[in-house]
């Protein structure tokens, strides 16, 4: 009997750590969200959640890749020659996945193994899959990710980057699909990771516990009502629930149709600028953000308001700042960029003016 888990839609208050989630499972190349956050707020809860929310996928039925059939350019090796015979890859559907990954991983469990004696007598590859071959095609969850050796996120954030893992043991290779929504939780208090690795996730969440006595309320009385009859409090919520599942599907056929005017990217680039982030990253993620924020719009063009309800979550985890100091953004000064600052224009021979008392023009199509 399968367990029932809680539905995405009942969860209450963190808003912003819902809406970071939903972006990612529109759009899994914004490279995965951090959630930082104290203990008792709901993230491992929201994480089941959305793997349950999202629509079931068709899988090749007896690939360990779970590899899409009907896409050969995400095809594991084995999958690709398949397709040259006759006869037709087996299908199946099934819900996506959670994989967690346990703190004491190591690379090998992480990456899969390869079977070095096997390939020299035989001339065959042999390769153990590992939890990122589990994860291909669904939700990897990394718990205190804080916790985790430096080695072994720096594998897991390269192979969200890329797509594909790679493993590599005395000069034999194997490479599989490896496209997954990457979500790391982890509860400050317990350690920071490493500017370079946090700077590797594509957005950062910072949640709190909810501290209105109302919203308390409801969070207990929900919960309750859920322990006490798991189906029949799903059920109360299957309409909600499914809404926001064909909200995520529609967005996802939007996505490719999203355009974007040099005006919002002159936005993009002068709000990095101001907000004092180093490397061009912050600019990739805000612009993949604001993007997805359009299609979930159902809009095919990215406005102001999608940068400014998307760019807080790209550069929380990105900004400079002295060592012990807490991660927040400056609010005021990211609404002063975001609210008018700046003066943008677009003509090849100008230059972009970032005066913050000057005035912003236009944000539609050039």
């Amino acid at each position: 009997m399968q367990k029932q888990i809680y539905p995405f839609t009942a969860l209450v208050g963190q808003e912003e750590m819902k809406k970071a989630l939903i972006l990612n499972a529109v759009n899994p190349k914004l490279s995965g969200v951090l959630i930082r956050g104290e203990k008792g707020t709901a993230k491992s809860t929201a994480v089941r959640a959305l793997a349950e929310l999202l629509p079931e996928i068709e899988v090749v039925a007896d690939c360990p890749f779970s590899c899409d059939p009907d896409d050969v350019t995400a095809m594991c090796e084995r999958c690709r020659e398949r397709l040259a015979t006759p006869e037709a890859l087996p299908r199946r559907r099934r819900r996506m996945r959670v994989v967690d990954l346990p703190v004491s991983a190591t690379e090998d469990r992480v990456v899969g193994t390869l079977d070095i004696e096997h390939a020299i007598k035989k001339g065959e590859k042999r390769f153990e899959p590992g939890v990122l071959a589990e994860a291909n095609r669904g939700i990897l969850y990394v718990d205190e990710v804080n916790l985790l050796d430096d080695h072994v996120v720096d594998v897991l954030l390269d192979a969200a980057a890329m797509g594909v893992n790679t493993v590599e043991r005395e000069g034999v290779s194997f490479t599989h699909p490896a496209q997954f929504i990457l979500v790391g939780t982890m509860n400050p208090e317990e350690g920071e990771l490493r500017p370079q690795l946090l700077d590797r996730f594509g957005l950062c969440v910072n949640i709190t516990g909810v501290t209105d006595p109302a919203l308390r309320v409801e969070i207990v009385k929900r919960r309750a009502a859920f322990e006490e009859d798991p189906a029949g409090f799903a059920a109360g919520w299957e309409e909600e629930q499914q809404r926001l599942r064909e909200k995520i599907v529609a967005a996802r056929r939007t996505l490719p149709q999203v355009d974007i005017s040099d005006e919002m990217l002159l936005l993009i680039a002068r709000t990095a600028i101001e907000m004092g982030v180093d490397g061009h990253r912050a600019d990739l993620v805000m612009l993949k953000a604001a993007k997805t924020n359009a299609a979930l719009g159902g809009r095919t063009e990215v406005t102001e308001a999608d940068i400014k309800e998307t760019a807080d979550f790209a550069l929380l985890h990105r900004m400079r700042r002295k060592p012990f100091q807490e991660l927040a953004i400056d609010e005021e000064r990211l609404a002063a960029v975001l609210g008018g600052g700046g003066y943008v224009h677009t003509h090849p021979h100008t230059h972009v003016h970032t005066h913050p008392h000057a005035h912003t023009h236009g944000s539609g199509r050039r």
